[in-house]
């Protein structure tokens, strides 16, 4: 008799359900409770050595200028660095402890050196094609230049013969993805921010269930803020019962540690080595509209076919790989990927790790920024800014470039909304267009620009995504698509409202208060 794998899914999801009573009664209210306790010591720790600053004022005096000279000679973002210039002279023996402590990497040290590991074992698993670059700089030098400069990063090579399908909602994404789900037939690898309970992971667990049993090499992985939050923290264990097998990335452990401010914002599904998706949908029913959550959900996604897919197997496995002794790069990247022969235009896959200096998210958008010469039109959730990124936007519109930023028009967060409104007077007093999507909540990271270039990926712009997070995206050149992505930006902008400077300068007090106070901390956030 066959095995009911939908019912079997359905079960496990049902088992996994959990209430305020639970979480409050469970590992989740344990872990919380011994955080908390944690904070309250340092806290005491912090509020011990204050009682006793009268009596070393000077040492605290000679320390805290010891740390200013650091931290104005150290490789900090200028932003970053006024942030704790201002922390360190509201509270000079808390702010300097708190630094030190921030800057000492405590908790992430293994993963840093075991990440630069990888990332150097694997920086030449996939070599670059002369003849494709070549190509490539004979089309748009300053492309080339562009992708010159992503390979030397990491190991993103610029491919071609690789067909890209845009996606302009979240449901789009769910409807082909479960199709091309159906024909794996040997490996599957998901990478996700957030996983949760619902319709959309329920008929994905179900295909992965099945496709397990057939002997198909089923791997998921999410982040262990989603464990902490959304899953049982022995989910990994109920997916083995599946045959699937599953890892959460730094889950959430009853110590502090600066671990946690790196998390694994990636959304990457891989299908036999020849088909990935990637985009701002994660697997929850409010990004396909199923469950409604702050107005409707806008989100966008693409599907590689051909050899750019390579990128994503390498980029999946790489993270799998962290608490791996072997390697297992060889045996998936050498799964055919099965060219698209007729496809146009280049595409360059990348990924962007938070425990180097190499800021490659932001560099990219700047690059874009700085080379446009139409158009370049945006969409993200936040807009959290650092200065050279705020100076790009400004720099383009002055330009003469027609700049456009699509946010949201229902925020799912009071805080970022907030910061966001800080930036809008500058920017607008640029020339830079700003609109806020009305009907509800803008997901989608998306650049599009000139007609013959694009970035569909998981890169918000903040400091969270720009510094703090594991994220990807795809960068196009002259693919079929971006016509599509550049359509689908006008067809949002038309549910839009404009804003004005008269408009922003009518902002909420309340709104305008929480901005500029938390806009002293936002690096930090």
């Amino acid at each position: 008799m066959p095995i009911d794998y939908k019912n079997k899914g359905l079960n496990l999801l049902k088992k996994g359900q959990k209430g305020i009573i639970h979480a409050i009664f469970s590992r989740f209210g344990l872990i919380l409770l011994l955080l908390i306790i944690q904070v309250l010591i340092l806290l005491s720790i912090f509020q011990w050595f204050e009682e006793f600053l009268p009596h070393v004022w000077g040492g605290a005096v000679l320390l805290t200028f010891i740390i200013v000279v650091c931290l104005l000679n150290s490789k900090l973002n200028p932003t970053a660095k006024i942030t704790w210039l201002i922390t360190i002279m509201l509270l000079p023996v808390f702010g300097v402890l708190l630094f030190l402590y921030t800057k000492s990497d405590i908790g992430h040290r293994a993963l840093k050196k075991r990440m630069n590991e990888i990332l150097t074992d694997t920086k030449e698993h996939i070599p670059q094609s002369q003849t494709v670059m070549e190509r490539l700089a004979k089309d748009d030098r300053g492309a080339a230049s562009l992708a010159h400069y992503m390979h030397r990063s990491g190991c993103h090579p610029v491919y071609d013969k690789t067909s890209v399908t845009y996606f302009p909602l979240g449901e789009n994404k769910f409807t082909e993805m479960l199709k091309q789900l159906e024909l794996a037939e040997h490996f599957i690898f998901m990478e996700y921010f957030i996983v949760d309970e619902g319709l959309m992971w329920g008929r994905v667990l179900e295909i992965l269930a099945k496709k397990a049993a057939e002997g198909v090499d089923v791997r998921v992985m999410y982040d262990g803020a989603c464990e902490f939050a959304l899953l049982p923290h022995d989910y990994p264990k109920r997916l083995k019962t599946l045959g699937i097998k599953c890892k959460v990335f730094a889950p959430v452990t009853p110590f502090i540690s600066t671990h946690y401010n790196y998390r694994d914002h990636r959304k990457i599904l891989v299908i036999d080595g020849h088909t990935a998706f990637n985009g701002g949908v994660n697997l929850a029913d409010e990004y396909i509209n199923q469950k409604p959550k702050f107005g409707h959900w806008k989100d966008t996604a693409v599907m590689l076919k051909g050899e750019a897919v390579k990128s994503f197997t390498l980029m999946f496995l790489q993270m799998w790989g962290i608490e791996e002794k072997e390697h297992e790069y060889s045996h998936f990247l050498s799964y055919p990927a099965y060219p698209a022969e007729n496809a146009k235009g280049y595409v360059i896959p990348y990924g962007d790790c938070p425990l180097d200096d190499d800021r490659l998210g932001e560099r990219v958008y700047m690059d874009i920024l700085n080379r446009a010469l139409e158009y370049v039109h945006i969409m993200s959730p936040y807009l959290i800014l650092d200065g050279e990124m705020e100076t790009a936007l400004k720099f383009a519109a002055e330009r003469g470039v027609e700049v456009i930023l699509l946010l949201p028009g229902i925020p799912d967060k009071a805080v970022p909304y907030a910061l966001a409104k800080t930036h809008y007077a500058s920017l607008l007093e640029s020339g830079v267009k700003i609109y806020e999507y009305t009907p509800g909540f803008v997901h989608a990271k998306v650049f599009v620009c000139d007609s013959k270039e694009a970035v569909v990926g998981t890169i918000n712009l903040d400091y969270r995504s720009l510094y703090h997070h594991f994220e990807c995206a795809t960068y196009l050149y002259g693919t079929d698509c971006i016509p599509d992505i550049e359509a689908d930006f006008q067809s949002t902008l038309a549910n839009c409202r404009q804003v004005s400077l008269e408009t922003a300068r009518k902002e909420k007090l309340g709104v305008k208060l929480t901005g500029r106070l938390m806009k002293a901390v936002a690096p930090l956030l």
